[in-house]
């Protein structure tokens, strides 16, 4: 595989609980994705998706199957900083600048490398933070966070991004703002991305597919492929292609959830 490529083979993932027998979460969910892909997965909440998530991110261990990047562990990614995650919670230090929250993963893993400053300022600016390097988190909008977040998980210049619900916290106008710029980002850089949504449009519009999830244990219902050309804007929420891709998303949603009624 070309870097970036992820395979997951029957993974499953169980979790204790007490006085009950285990929680199935995940049940032999397999899937490929090509490096430099974007997959967005959506499913009702329980269906093990940032389950599945923190497996591809190495911040968990199946009980069974393999998750493989490059033929490689989550893990070893992890330390050669080939894995960026960002997550719903921004988690920004309060006290560092927009410029020290981006070089954040370069002190930890003590390897900022001789072109770091210069790094950090063009993430700064790809993720159209120019004039607000100084800035303290506490000055910044939800969204401008939600960018040094993601500007941060850039700065090792992963082969993989892992998103969960980044903009799940913001309101619907900021938040397809944030769609654009995301997918402007995305096709600057061409890093496997992997996006965790309750959202169907958002899923549509920044997915070259939408992997759909079930619960009762966390399985792959369908896989949808989105059709439409980049760059994409906002006029394609209003098409009749766009609505029928994503009653297409929408009808695997529900279907299971009118089985299990």
């Amino acid at each position: 595989m070309a870097a970036g490529g992820i395979r997951l083979e029957a993974l499953a993932r169980s979790f204790a609980r007490p006085d009950a027998p285990p929680l199935r979460v995940l049940d032999r969910v397999s899937l490929e994705l090509a490096p430099g892909s974007f997959t967005a997965l959506i499913g009702p909440s329980g269906c093990g998706k940032s389950t599945l998530l923190r497996l591809v991110a190495g911040l968990d261990e199946p009980d069974g199957g393999r998750v493989a990047i490059d033929g490689e562990p989550p893990r070893a990614l992890q330390r050669a900083g080939r894995l960026g995650i960002a997550f719903q919670d921004a988690a920004l230090l309060p006290w560092r600048s927009v410029l020290e929250n981006v070089r954040l993963p370069l002190d930890v893993t003590g390897r900022p490398g001789e072109d770091a400053d210069a790094r950090i300022a063009s993430l700064v600016e790809l993720v159209g933070l120019r004039g607000f390097e100084r800035a303290r988190p506490a000055q910044l909008s939800g969204g401008m966070r939600q960018r040094v977040a993601i500007a941060r998980a850039l700065v090792t210049r992963p082969d993989v991004l892992l998103l969960d619900e980044p903009f799940g916290a913001l309101d619907q106008i900021l938040r397809r703002t944030m769609n654009v710029e995301l997918q402007r980002i995305w096709m600057e850089r061409a890093t496997t991305t992997v996006l965790v949504t309750h959202g169907i449009d958002e899923a549509v519009f920044l997915a070259d597919r939408v992997v759909v999830m079930h619960g009762d244990p966390g399985r792959i219902a369908a896989i949808v492929e989105v059709p439409f050309e980049r760059p994409r804007d906002v006029t394609l929420f209003a098409l009749p292609a766009f609505h029928a891709v994503a009653d297409a998303v929408a009808e695997a949603l529900y279907r299971h959830a009118r089985t299990v009624r």
